[in-house]
């Protein structure tokens, strides 16, 4: 009976743990290093764990944004003992002031090595005038992110 009880609490604080931990993670940016060439800037945020289908990215003030929204497998005979993995995470770069682009025209690959890459081409623009502001889906214009080897 002393070691059922053991079992049992040992087994709470795990949960309670590993949801602790998983809370802590979705509080916490998505990582990100923005590049920029001649041409376009790009955002390659860290996505491990995801599919095409659960990421939404778009444009918003001058900045790219991300939502992943992970789920669990669950694998039949397995109970889960350690529930560590944010589910949802959200991901912010912001683009320099003086940056000019055409967030309608971006795209969004989702790469094998657990990274999103989010390529926001450059416009000309006449001097003086800044980027294209405002709030625009990428997803709406380009379809979610896919998984490389579907495309």
């Amino acid at each position: 009976m002393i070691r059922e009880v053991g079992d049992a609490v040992g087994s709470t604080v795990f949960e309670f743990l590993g949801r602790a931990l998983g809370r802590t993670q979705e509080q916490r940016p998505l990582p990100v290093d923005l590049y920029e060439s001649e041409a376009a800037f790009l955002a390659v945020f860290d996505a491990p764990g995801v599919a095409g289908h659960d990421v939404q990215v778009g444009y918003e003030d001058g900045a790219i944004v991300v939502r992943v929204d992970r789920f669990r497998d669950f694998y039949e005979g397995f109970e889960m003992q350690f529930p560590g993995r944010g589910l949802t995470l959200d991901g912010r770069v912001e683009l320099p002031d003086d940056a000019a682009v055409d967030p309608t025209e971006a795209s969004a690959t989702l790469n094998d090595d657990g990274t999103l890459h989010v390529l926001v081409p450059k416009v000309e623009s006449p001097a003086g005038e800044g980027d294209t502001d405002g709030a625009d889906d990428l997803t709406d214009e380009e379809g979610p992110a896919d998984d490389e080897d579907e495309a």
